[in-house]
């Protein structure tokens, strides 16, 4: 089962030093880039991570990458 392509292109958002993020990887949440628990009854399971500096980040919104949960580009080679 592949994860649903939310949008093509990553989701800019402001993360916070030390506080505790969950990615959605299914592609399915309505809360995007993060999870609002839409995976449950796939086999998808959500992203757990921390960030150690407050900072801009590009989180992937095509649910493809090859480094969750940040963008590596991979969308520029999907079609939605």
């Amino acid at each position: 089962m592949k994860p649903k392509i939310a949008q093509l292109g990553p989701y800019e958002v402001e993360l916070q030093e030390g506080k505790r993020y969950l990615w959605c990887a299914c592609g399915r949440s309505m809360k995007q880039p993060f999870c609002d628990g839409s995976h449950v009854g796939t086999d998808f399971k959500p992203v757990a991570f921390t960030v150690e500096k407050s900072g801009k980040a590009s989180l992937c919104g095509c649910k493809h990458t090859k480094n969750p949960p940040y963008c590596d580009g991979t969308h520029t080679t999907l079609k939605k």
